[in-house]
């Protein structure tokens, strides 16, 4: 019980900040093998909805390329995290239409269980990482061979995949002051 708490609080506390560019893809992934979760663990209708292998969504990704892009983008494990992630991952296939990216709330708001339900704060981050992804002109983050990047540091991949890290930093600021009262918000420049 006591480990199980343990692993909640390390696995909501867990981020690697977009200040942080000299830590290597590897050792990100390292750190967050310590707290991610299994695959087990994801339920169904996630894993339909962002996992590759279902094809339902352009940007689908798995797990472990789904982490790299956790990292890479300085974000951490809780929801506007998330929503961030999948969003700047499905904006970055530059193939999302307004259709399904209605679709995709919809389910990620409605259908999605527990914890893994976006709010609509969750989604308006979901959506705004879609259009910074386009903007940033970064190349299909699903299509990438990050094995070839586990050795680089984030701040090189960040500038190798077009992230434009003086625009993230700038949304974040925002992101920040808009929701007060969100950890993950907050914690986004540390």
């Amino acid at each position: 019980m006591a480990e199980t708490l343990i692993q909640t609080l390390a696995y909501a506390d867990w981020h690697i900040p977009l200040s942080q560019r000299s830590m290597s893809l590897r050792e990100a992934a390292r750190d967050l093998a310590r707290v991610g979760a299994a695959p087990q663990d994801i339920p169904l209708m996630v894993q339909l909805a962002e996992n590759p292998r279902f094809n339902l969504f352009h940007g689908a990704v798995d797990l472990k390329t789904h982490d790299y892009i956790h990292a890479i983008l300085g974000r951490g494990l809780l929801a506007k995290d998330e929503a961030f992630v999948i969003g700047f991952t499905m904006g970055s296939t530059n193939r999302l239409s307004a259709t399904e990216e209605k679709l995709f709330t919809l389910v990620a708001e409605r259908l999605y269980p527990g914890i893994f339900r976006f709010s609509r704060e969750d989604v308006r981050v979901f959506r705004d990482a879609v259009r910074l992804a386009f903007i940033c002109e970064t190349p299909a983050l699903n299509q990438i061979g990050y094995d070839k990047y586990m050795d680089a540091p984030l701040g090189d991949i960040r500038r190798d995949l077009h992230i434009d890290e003086p625009l993230l930093h700038a949304y974040y600021a925002l992101e920040k002051r808009r929701y007060p009262a969100s950890p993950e918000s907050q914690r986004l420049l540390d």
